[in-house]
């Protein structure tokens, strides 16, 4: 067959061009998969490097698929890092499953805009199935209306806009915020290990970073919330408005696990919008025997976890619920006349729920990651993921030379390497630093730090669906060498 470009015939690429490079790509895919162990999951190419090799402006002239093809395997591979990879132990993986690239395939070839119900009855209809499944498997309760969107830091900022909205009489919504003398300083609550999405969200609301105020951490990183009663006493006596508290259900660095039940508890008494950011942490209550994760959440006035993390799912998809979706789309509804139809009394229209308009079809992926698994297998493989964080921070805490520096709630385990001898917190700081270089370097591991208490944290996150026991055995080994050599070099 002649292979034509996109610049010799007008209208899309024929269907069986589609279908030959479809399949072509499908098998590159499964292939890449199949050998995935044998790529290294981080690359070594410098800043700039790649953007080097390409050209400065698209070809005027259609290029063949074979061309584009071509130039992933030489171009593009080189420069990845691998979210995909099973020993990629870094940040809080997200791993594409199979039934969700099918999914996020078939989404992109619908191409639907799911902004009301008329615009795709399908996009709304199992958009509302699908969170009510994963609702359930989370043991939410059903009084907690849900929506799809991005990520958690869009999610975390609509829920901050709702808490502000909910705030009576202050009126946001009609007289804004600037140049009102009658509006008090509005102040959210947080802890010392929130996510930094928070603070952006207060920075995209108004707020401003002076009007987020951190609270301080117990020996297990969570929030205190005795802490958190006296800053609310403090600044009401002060003149700010408490209106907020984010609690979190795994932090980023550590994966604790703040105190829901009492902070609900102050936030009730308080009449304060909580918001749980369980982005990380809440997929692990899919399993029952970690239910308790999210105790205290069914008192949330919103939360958010996130199916492209822990739970297989393509990214990107959050999974946004409410007890109050009035004050939510109070905040941001605005329906002009060529968006209205006559259905509008009879459904929802998600449009109204947030700052986008345009909306991809997000649940289509989700759908078949939960048909596909079912709650056990999701459940199953969630239980291996702890059970081989907790054999990682077995072998940490019965070496001599590293040690763990915080608990293991989930499958994030912080430890670092404290060789015999050597105290001084710098030079332990610099011997992690060189360590983490060391191991990320050899491309058959990746791992990433965070700071606690101004020390060094190396962060092994086991979250990725294809980990096996051999990967996480694998990374230990790698980890002991990688120190062996990194201390042999004075």
């Amino acid at each position: 067959m002649t292979n034509t470009t996109p610049a010799s015939q007008l209208g899309d690429m024929p269907p069986a061009e589609f279908r030959r490079f479809g399949h072509q790509l499908v098998d590159w895919i499964a292939d890449f998969f199949e050998r995935i162990d044998s790529v290294p999951v981080a690359t070594s190419m410098q800043p700039g490097e790649l953007r080097s090799q390409l050209p400065q402006a698209a070809p005027f002239m259609g290029e063949s698929m074979e061309a584009v093809l071509s130039d992933i395997d030489r171009l593009i591979m080189p420069a990845m890092t691998h979210w995909n990879h099973p020993a990629n132990f870094a940040y809080f993986n997200s791993s594409g499953s199979s039934p969700g690239i099918l999914g996020e395939m078939l989404s992109a070839a619908f191409n639907v805009n799911c902004m009301t119900w008329q615009s795709c009855p399908a996009g709304t209809e199992l958009e509302q199935v699908a969170l009510d499944w994963l609702r359930q498997l989370l043991g939410l309760p059903c009084d907690m209306w849900g929506i799809v969107y991005d990520t958690a830091s869009s999610a975390s900022m609509h829920a901050i806009a709702a808490a502000r909205e909910h705030v009576a009489g202050l009126n946001v919504r009609e007289e804004g915020m600037c140049g009102r003398p009658d509006v008090p300083r509005l102040r959210l609550y947080a802890s010392e290990q929130a996510h930094m999405s928070i603070d952006k969200g207060a920075l995209t609301c108004g707020i401003g970073l002076r009007g987020v105020r951190k609270i301080p951490l117990d020996d297990s990183f969570r929030m205190r919330p005795e802490r958190l009663q006296q800053a609310i006493s403090e600044d009401r006596n002060e003149g700010w408005l408490p209106f907020c508290v984010v609690a979190t259900v795994g932090t980023t660095s550590t994966t604790a696990i703040d105190p829901v039940p009492e902070i609900a508890s102050i936030c009730r008494r308080e009449g304060i919008w909580l918001h749980v950011d369980a982005a990380h942490g809440g997929i692990a209550a899919i399993d029952p025997g970690m239910r308790h994760v999210l105790d205290g959440c069914e008192q949330a006035d919103s939360i958010v976890v996130n199916p492209h993390k822990w739970m297989f799912v393509p990214i990107d998809l959050s999974a946004f619920y409410t007890r109050r979706p009035d004050v939510l789309k109070r905040a941001f509804s605005l329906v002009p006349d060529y968006l209205k139809s006559e259905h509008d009394s009879k459904v929802e229209n998600y449009m109204e729920y947030g700052v986008a308009l345009g909306r991809r079809f997000r649940a289509l992926k989700l759908w078949f990651v939960l048909r596909y698994f079912g709650a056990g297998g999701l459940a199953r493989r969630i239980r291996e993921h702890l059970r081989l964080a907790g054999m990682f921070a077995g072998w940490i805490d019965g070496h001599q030379e590293f040690e763990r520096l915080a608990p293991v709630p989930l499958t994030t385990v912080c430890f670092r390497a404290h060789p015999k001898g050597i105290d001084a917190d710098e030079r332990l700081n610099n011997i992690n630093d060189r360590l983490m270089n060391a191991v990320n370097a050899s491309g058959s591991m990746f791992i990433t730090q965070t700071k606690l208490d101004g020390t060094t944290v190396l962060r092994l996150v086991v979250s990725h669906l294809r980990t096996e026991e051999a990967n996480v055995r694998a990374a230990w080994q790698l980890l002991q060498d990688k120190l062996n050599e990194v201390m042999a070099v004075r």
